[in-house]
């Protein structure tokens, strides 16, 4: 009997307590690569908002997010996850720093290198467009079809690399370039939405950018051809462009590039390593 009561009266209290302290809730997982140019994926509950260095970011109705690290990244990164609860996690990363390579570009034509006034022109109405196709943010999650590469062959450029074109210092790298024929297929890395099917713009040539949600997206520059057309859904391995030398370029080649809210990010770290040619 008084074992009885003393099993009723525990039960009552674990019941009171679980009452007192409200739901249990999951813990908050990343994974990924921390390191410049690096993306993670995390694992929250459900409804909790997560903020990145003080920038909330869009989580899934099921709880998945993502966080970029830039090509110039500080050591660390802050996430903090407000839970439906009213409870807060906060958990900082530690974001590997990278050494970059310079690479050195030579017969360029001046224009490519040195715009003029009307290029200059041309130049902001390609970034307006392109910032705009990547301005999309939605719940769709096309990066979890996973990362194949979209052409396989000789890395001709890396992401990140400090870029000196006829002699002059200019902007990095912030793409990995694969050295292809002209007419060599193009496939989608991940599944997507075409948010941007330009024929010609003055630097990257005939573009296309792809977005896998969240504010995560692929451009493919100096294309021959593209094969979709804005508004398009692609899955992963569809073909979607041609390999080209459209734009300011020394031969043929793809350049992969992607973008995650401000950061760029190195799609080389997505991928498999590069099967051997």
């Amino acid at each position: 009997m008084a074992r009885k009561m003393i099993k009723q009266a525990s039960t009552h209290l674990l019941a009171l307590t679980l009452l007192v302290a409200g739901p249990i809730w999951a813990k908050t997982t990343l994974s990924g690569k921390a390191i410049q140019g690096g993306l993670m994926t995390g694992q929250t509950t459900p409804g909790a908002k997560v903020s990145v260095d003080g920038d909330a970011v869009r989580v899934s109705a099921d709880g998945i997010f993502l966080v970029g690290f830039g090509r110039d990244h500080p050591k660390q990164s802050k996430v903090v996850i407000a839970y439906p609860d009213g409870s807060r996690e906060t958990q900082t990363i530690k974001v590997a720093q990278r050494e970059y390579k310079i690479q050195r570009i030579n017969n360029l034509p001046k224009r490519k290198v040195t715009p003029n006034k009307a290029d200059l022109k041309r130049i902001r109405d390609d970034s307006a467009q392109a910032k705009k196709a990547r301005s999309q943010d939605d719940d769709r999650q096309g990066f979890r079809s996973g990362w194949i590469w979209p052409v396989e062959g000789p890395i001709s450029g890396v992401y990140g690399s400090q870029r000196i074109l006829n002699g002059k210092p200019r902007r990095p790298h912030f793409g990995v370039d694969i050295a292809r024929p002209t007419g060599t297929p193009v496939k989608a890395p991940a599944d997507g939405v075409v948010t941007l099917a330009h024929p010609d713009m003055f630097f990257s040539g005939a573009t296309l950018i792809i977005d896998h949600g969240h504010k995560l997206s692929s451009s493919f520059l100096h294309l021959s051809k593209i094969r979709v057309k804005v508004g398009d859904k692609v899955k992963q391995g569809d073909v979607v462009a041609e390999v080209g030398a459209t734009g300011r370029v020394t031969g043929a080649h793809l350049d992969w590039r992607m973008n995650y809210y401000q950061h760029r990010i190195d799609p080389q770290l997505l991928v498999p390593p590069m099967p051997e040619q």
